[in-house]
């Protein structure tokens, strides 16, 4: 099935899109805002809305069509394929299966300054109506809270005798998420730590996919939550466990 993106009309096409230029925010920098979007395929794109963003530098939105199509038959994505169970659910598994507390350690690490998902997560409140690890009975969980250094975060670990290691990356610039994550293995398999955690990783930027081309065993995007988290690492736990 073949798709387009949709705007007014079905399959018109119609998209929108915004960037900053280092221009200043005149009629020349909406011109050459409007140059760069046809280069990008959009088509008959209007400036619909532009600002300064202070000296030499100005902020666009533009509205257009692309000629652009999907067939989404070719679409394959690469997801968790362990089921969510509540929270009632994952405590009991543990009580009854697992038949010990699961230590975990959060933390968003290196120079990610970003608390929200790492809470979201590991805090008793949770979000959204889904309370956080530190509600569950049988979990220990430990928040680090933001900016944790690697180093640091793999000390508290062995500190603890972690059993799943979560590290969150919210927004980086440069791909700097990236190398921080590499790192984070790199260093793990040096302390010989890699193979005996559970490593997840989760923010906006995070996929399944991604997470295991770098050496995690999960990746959680947006729209997850502490039991998706939970259901994974113990299922992972009593996986192990019988290997």
């Amino acid at each position: 099935m073949l798709i387009k993106t949709y705007g007014d009309t079905m399959n018109d096409g119609k998209v929108e899109l915004s960037f900053t230029l280092p221009v200043e925010a005149n009629a020349v920098g909406a011109e050459a805002a409007k140059v760069l979007a046809k280069k990008m395929g959009m088509i008959d794109p209007s400036v619909v809305h532009s600002e300064s963003i202070g000296a030499g530098y100005s902020f666009y939105i533009l509205y257009g069509a692309v000629p652009f199509s999907v067939e989404m038959n070719d679409i394959k994505v690469k997801t968790v394929d362990t089921p969510t169970y509540s929270k009632d659910e994952v405590e009991l598994m543990i009580e009854e299966k697992l038949k010990r507390d699961i230590i975990f350690v959060g933390a968003s690490t290196g120079t990610d300054a970003h608390t929200v998902g790492i809470d979201a997560i590991m805090n008793m409140k949770g979000y959204a109506g889904h309370y956080g690890l530190e509600r569950y009975k049988h979990v220990i969980a430990y928040n680090m809270g933001s900016q944790v250094p690697n180093e640091l975060f793999i000390r508290k670990a062995k500190e603890v005798h972690a059993d799943v290691l979560l590290i969150s990356q919210t927004v980086t610039q440069k791909e700097v998420h990236l190398r921080n994550m590499v790192e984070l293995v790199e260093l793990l398999e040096a302390e010989k730590l890699r193979d005996k955690v559970i490593l997840i990783a989760g923010g906006a930027r995070i996929t399944h996919e991604l997470a295991k081309e770098l050496g995690y065993d999960a990746g959680f995007g947006p729209g997850k939550y502490a039991e998706d988290v939970a259901s994974f690492a113990v299922l992972e736990l009593l996986r192990r466990q019988k290997a």
